[in-house]
């Protein structure tokens, strides 16, 4: 590999010759050879974005000529655009404050802006009136509030929307409900998957709550929280371009001092994400039991068959999106609860586990972004009903019999059930002989449709 010379505070190092960064990029590839995954790409740009809105508030404070600021903006949309990803590759694994990401992105911005003909430093001219401290935990906030509004709360509308869809179609269909996975009194399937859609709903109001804590910037404090080499003003500009960059609402946090020593806003985000993913969870879940067999499961509905189940069972198919899924929100708990250890990682005036935290957030929002498209239009817009298997467990259900509790007592439905259970005859015809009701009471009481509706069987 051809390599350049490149100087920092620290010295000489031989950097790739046709790298956009420099020395203080390499000094990191070189000491964090962790896990061979570099920060995410939605962070990377974050911070260029950041960088545009430092070079146009530098310049409308007068901090920062025209020229040098023109060129940053130029190099960081670039950045934004994608156009050089592969020049990000430090490993998220790096030190805490995510200095070397921030002087990588320095570097970068400052060799492309420098090809405008005009003189770009990384310190004193990308990253004025920054800090590290400052800029790594805005870009925490800018990247996911990003990601939430442009593929999770979209995904989970889209969720919402495919159940509400069912279960409108399903509205008249009558299934055995399950407590403890035994027969239970029946529901309709609108109402089972009623439930479904008001845990992505509130799910929904969770994440947009969050939201606006997320949107509360670190951006201003510099190194400490004081504000030190930013000037007057800057951070309510920043706040007011990013806004602008990215349509959604940025301010500065009431207290710097908690945004660099505190990820506060980040914990209750995953938190809800991982909530979310219990959401999934139970979704995936419900689908597998439903869609078990086909023959010696419940068979209550058949999901779309998506490709071959086995390697040496010819023409077994199995439900992969929900088990897709379950593992994806299995993954998404595990990175709450690594983001809750580097939470509480402030010391002093820093947390000290910022990449960690970004990288874990980011990746928890995809997961959960592409599940719930995924369930939305591969399981659940198209599963098949298969009312056969609901309507023969359902009219042979012994726990119908709870609909007579008012009229013959609990001891002598429970008696009915047994009888029921053990003879495996339908209830009505055990209950028809067991009590002194008629049959055309008995089949108003046991209606299972009416049963749906709640309330004392009249």
């Amino acid at each position: 590999m051809e390599t350049r010379i490149e100087r920092d505070s620290m010295g000489e190092l031989e950097v790739p010759a046709s790298a956009l960064y420099g020395a203080q990029t390499q000094r990191a590839i070189n000491n964090f050879p962790v896990s061979n995954t570099p920060m995410p790409t939605a962070f990377v740009h974050a911070v260029a974005r950041i960088k545009l809105a430092a070079a146009r508030s530098n310049l409308a404070l007068g901090h920062l000529d025209e020229p040098r600021a023109r060129a940053i903006e130029k190099a960081a949309q670039a950045v934004i655009d994608g156009e050089h990803d592969d020049q990000f590759p430090i490993d998220v694994y790096q030190t805490g404050s995510g200095t070397s990401t921030n002087m990588n992105v320095n570097e970068v911005l400052a060799t492309l802006a420098s090809r405008e003909g005009v003189e770009v430093t990384p310190n004193d001219h990308v990253n004025m009136g920054q800090s590290s401290n400052d800029v790594i935990p805005s870009a925490i906030h800018v990247a996911a509030a990003i990601a939430v509004k442009e593929s999770l709360r979209p995904a989970l509308l889209t969720l919402r929307d495919a159940i509400d869809q069912r279960a409108e179609e399903l509205k008249d269909v009558v299934k055995t409900g399950r407590t403890h996975l035994m027969d239970a009194m029946p529901l309709r399937m609108d109402q089972e998957l009623g439930a479904w859609s008001s845990q992505v709903g509130q799910a929904i109001e969770r994440f947009d709550s969050a939201m606006t804590r997320l949107q509360r910037l670190a951006q201003g404090g510099t190194a400490v929280g004081t504000g030190i080499n930013a000037p007057e003003g800057f951070a309510e500009k920043m706040a007011e371009e990013l806004s602008r960059q990215t349509g959604l609402s940025f301010t500065p946090n009431d207290s710097f001092f908690a945004s660099l020593s505190s990820q506060d806003a980040a914990v209750e985000l995953s938190g809800q994400l991982k909530g979310f993913a219990c959401v999934v969870m139970k979704i995936a879940n419900d689908l597998r039991w439903m869609n078990s067999g086909p023959l010696a499961g419940l068979g209550e509905i058949e999901l779309e068959a998506l490709q071959p189940g086995s390697s040496i069972m010819p023409g077994k198919v199995n439900p992969v999106i929900p088990e897709s899924a379950a593992q994806a929100a299995a993954q998404v708990i595990g990175l709450d609860s690594a983001i809750t250890v580097a939470g509480q990682s402030g010391n002093f005036q820093l947390n000290v586990m910022l990449p960690l935290v970004a990288s874990n957030l980011l990746s928890a929002i995809t997961l959960m972004s592409n599940t719930a498209s995924l369930l939305a239009t591969r399981a659940i817009a198209t599963f098949k009903v298969r009312e056969d298997h609901l309507q023969e467990p359902l009219a042979r259900n012994p726990i119908l019999v709870t609909a007579l509790n008012s009229t013959i007592g609990y001891n002598a439905a429970a008696a009915v059930a047994k009888k029921a259970y053990q003879a495996g005859r339908p209830i009505i015809d055990v209950a028809e002989e067991e009590t002194d009701l008629d049959r055309e009471t008995l089949e108003r009481l046991l209606d299972p449709a009416v049963l749906t509706k709640g309330g004392v069987p009249e």
